[in-house]
């Protein structure tokens, strides 16, 4: 027999319960959607009293502290109150330090720590390291971790993430590397700001040898014109290698390539095939390196009858032999527009032997185009080539027969 039993309503949380039992607190919370209403609403918590109440006042601060406030009005009411909690001090700290003064989010914490007697805590901290950041004193950033690690708080990802950003966007990358080594978990926002700070260091020490080479007047050879506009280029500064490209006095092909292959590979592609077309009208000639880019930049813009025309003008105009390179940006180019039939033909008859590479650019292709029999026929080539592929092979064909709801049975055996 069951044993019968009453439903017990849970209790409210108390500041909701309290924001509930006060209209004006109610409509703060709910119909306030500009610092007009919150004004007005501020009057009649001052005249009821209210406003002198520490949850009253955290949200009337909330508000004026958001971005639909007024971070001014922010720092003028939070001023009045005479115990501020701690979430009333993380909340204008938190404020100040995405604002244009992130200088006083630092010194409103200083002024916690000094003259109040609430403790900063781990959603304290966060806000702390942005405002160093921001102002590019990240060295103090890292004086406030040590301070985190003497009193044994246990901080987030997001403070860690902070740290981590403040650090690497003030150059001091190595630094970012060890706390980036240190972290218990890290997520996307940690890896990304690792990367950015390594490419961000890696574009100040670029233009600093860059602007080293201007000073001492050396010589522009084609191969020093040709590395800057290479580094510009991989760390996403196409404006800057363009501007190289154009100024240099000295552009043999290999400056005509890279800068080819820099746009190509930083979404200017159209830029990529008009610069090509430009070398084509000079006295140079372009050579294997230069239809990479030119092929690279169809297939990102999906001109395949472009590419179809470059690739056959390689041999029949400059008699240059495709490599595997050159059948590869093909294959991508036909593969991502759906000529599956043509591009899977052209690996076949290459005078020279399929990779992994080019049979897995068909695999990829099948499956965005949802071609299950050719996916076979390019799992089996990718896993005769290569046996430690099997099993991801086997996963992509699974995954392609559930999309398409077959029902034909599948064996492991390509």
């Amino acid at each position: 027999m069951l044993q019968s039993f009453s439903c017990v309503k849970p209790s409210p949380n108390p500041i909701t319960k309290f924001i509930s039992d006060h209209p004006y607190l109610s409509l703060l919370e709910t119909k306030c959607t500009n610092m007009k209403d919150l004004k007005k609403i501020h009057a009649q918590l001052i005249k009821t009293g209210l406003v002198k109440d520490i949850i009253a006042a955290s949200r009337v601060l909330a508000f004026s502290a958001s971005p639909a406030g007024d971070i001014n009005y922010a720092s003028s009411f939070f001023a009045r109150i005479e115990h501020p909690n701690l979430f009333a001090w993380n909340t204008v700290i938190r404020a100040f330090s995405r604002s244009s003064n992130p200088e006083i989010a630092i010194s409103l914490f200083i002024h916690m720590l000094v003259h109040s007697s609430v403790e900063p805590e781990r959603l304290t901290y966060p806000s702390v390291f942005k405002a160093y950041a921001q102002l590019g004193l990240a060295c103090y950033g890292r004086q406030l971790h040590g301070r985190v690690i003497k009193q044994e708080m246990e901080l987030d990802v997001v403070a860690w993430n902070s740290m981590v950003i403040g650090l690497a966007k003030c150059g001091e990358i190595d630094e970012a590397r060890k706390l980036f080594d240190k972290m218990p978990t890290r997520n996307t926002v940690s890896w990304n700001s690792m990367i950015s700070g390594y490419v961000r260091n890696a574009i100040t020490q670029g233009k600093w040898i860059h602007d080293y080479i201007l000073n001492q007047n050396f010589e522009l050879n084609p191969i020093l014109v040709t590395a800057i506009i290479d580094m510009y280029c991989k760390c996403g500064d196409v404006e800057m290698a363009v501007r190289v490209f154009q100024t240099s006095p000295e552009g043999g092909l290999s400056c005509w390539n890279a800068m080819i292959l820099g746009l190509a590979t930083n979404g200017c592609e159209r830029e990529a095939i008009l610069l090509f077309s430009e070398l084509g009208s000079s006295s140079l000639e372009p050579d294997y390196v230069s239809f990479i880019g030119v092929l690279m930049a169809c297939n990102h813009a999906g001109m395949v009858d472009k590419a179809r025309q470059y690739f056959s003008s390689m041999t029949e105009k400059y008699k240059i032999e495709p490599s595997i390179k050159h059948y590869s940006c093909m294959v991508d180019v036909l593969g991502n527009a759906g000529f599956l039939e043509e591009a899977e033909q052209l690996i076949t008859s290459m005078p020279i032997d399929g990779d992994v590479i080019i049979w897995g650019s068909l695999l990829s292709a099948c499956r965005k185009h949802g071609n299950v029999e050719m996916a076979k026929r390019a799992a089996k080539h990718v896993t005769e080539l290569d046996r430690t592929k099997a099993p991801d092979m086997y996963l992509c064909l699974m995954y392609m027969l559930q999309i398409g709801n077959s029902r034909k049975p599948m064996s492991r055996g390509f």
